[in-house]
């Protein structure tokens, strides 16, 4: 039986990440927003507790609309019923439906369900603001969260560990997530970042830049490819523009819809600067938060693997509660493309080969395995190197790049590395 030592592939992991030779970029998905530091960390709500929600609200602003999505859950089935089927089947229903009735709802009533249930996916990631109301006259208003809160997000300690070496590439973060939570952290760090976006006043998206790697070359890069929160279609200047969040936001929603929006701009050319980037000699893409069911994104990568480079992926896969197999769809990636490992919590599928992780020799007290391993507890007390890789979780991701070394030493062997 084929196993994998984490041991090995984590020398080489921390040999890439103070490497001055490699672009380093991180593809990040909905589980980045689901990690805690501590019980103050803010979080985007799990897929399963978000659609409960959205359900039950969208369900009392309307009683047609309650009985409409309890007819689609018995037609879905419980462990399919989420926000995703939910928004495919209703966009489906609302494309051919005419003038007759379904679900006692009319065409004007499925395009106002889809619109509140869009306005509740908006709602449930805008954790970056806290709704207040004024003692005095009784309005309500917002405002972004203090530092302090800012402060205890893992993604505050991913931008203090993008902001501790000199590096010759800037990091590339590419996130489907709609949320703020990078943009608080960096900015929190004091770490300049370009994000397609130029101007002040109505700042607009900017297409040409986002193809140019020479463009502000030495900024850190953070692409939203599913669109963010706050992006707008302007009809006067005819441009996507950046303001203040609100239901006209542009963001592509999980539904089978999906696909067709990310061939329009911006998704385009934030999926060309995916493309591109992973078509460079010595380019890293590391995912975490993602489970590769978005096939427009695969595709994507898969494509420009198949260039002549050295570029390579290293999928972290999220599967404490489902563990992944040899028959797996992700297994499956890694096993047809030997550009692509992927690392999950039990195995691992490295140069097209599917095996488990197995440390080789019991670590030494002066090692630090429980940084990315951690051994399963064996009553008998016989060796068997099995256990858990902890690093696809995003908040013991972020631990180990932040411990790999101290501040000063990660300086030092960049700038060695650079000589």
């Amino acid at each position: 039986m084929i196993t994998h030592d984490p041991s090995e592939y984590i020398r080489g992991i921390q040999q890439i990440l103070i490497s001055d030779k490699k672009k380093i970029g991180f593809l990040f998905g909905a589980g980045s927003s689901l990690a805690t530091k501590n019980e103050t960390s803010l979080t985007v709500p799990t897929i399963s507790k978000m659609t409960s929600e959205i359900v039950e609200e969208v369900g009392k602003v309307n009683p047609k609309f309650k009985t409409a999505l309890v007819a689609i859950k018995e037609s879905l089935g419980e462990n399919n019923f989420n926000i995703e089927t939910i928004l495919s089947n209703l966009e489906q229903k609302l494309s051919f439906i005419g003038k007759e009735k379904l679900h006692s709802l009319d065409k004007k009533d499925f395009a106002d369900l889809i619109k509140e249930f869009k306005k509740g996916v908006r709602e449930k990631v805008s954790v970056h603001q806290l709704n207040l109301c004024d003692i005095n006259s009784k309005k309500e208003f917002s405002k972004i969260v203090t530092k302090d809160v800012v402060s205890e997000l893992v993604q505050t300690d991913f931008a203090n560990w993008i902001g501790q070496a000199e590096r010759k590439y800037p990091i590339e973060v590419f996130t489907t997530n709609y949320d703020f939570l990078f943009e608080l952290g960096l900015e929190h760090k004091d770490i300049p970042y370009y994000d397609g976006f130029c101007g002040s006043l109505r700042a607009f998206f900017n297409p040409e830049s986002v193809e140019d790697f020479s463009f502000l070359s030495k900024q850190t890069k953070l692409w939203k490819i599913h669109g963010s929160l706050g992006w707008h279609f302007d009809k006067d200047t005819e441009k996507i523009i950046r303001v203040s969040p609100d239901d006209d936001d542009i963001l592509i929603y999980p539904s089978t819809l999906k696909y067709k929006e990310s061939k329009k701009q911006p998704y385009e050319s934030l999926m060309d600067r995916l493309t591109n980037f992973l078509k460079q000699d010595d380019a890293i893409l590391i995912t975490c938060g993602y489970s590769w069911g978005d096939e427009h994104i695969n595709s994507r990568i898969i494509s420009a693997l198949k260039t002549n480079t050295t570029s390579h992926v290293i999928g972290l896969i999220f599967d404490k509660y489902g563990k992944i197999n040899e028959q797996s769809n992700v297994s499956k990636i890694g096993l047809n493309n030997p550009k692509v490992s992927i690392y999950a919590s039990k195995s691992a599928v490295i140069g097209c080969n599917y095996g488990e992780w197995t440390l080789k020799t019991s670590p030494n007290i002066e090692d630090e395995t429980d940084l990315y391993f951690i051994l399963d507890k064996n009553e008998d007390e016989v060796w068997t190197g099995k256990g858990e890789f902890i690093l696809p979780d995003f908040g013991k991701l972020v631990t180990f790049l932040n411990s790999m070394v101290s501040d000063n030493e990660i300086k030092r062997l960049g700038e060695n590395v650079k000589k």
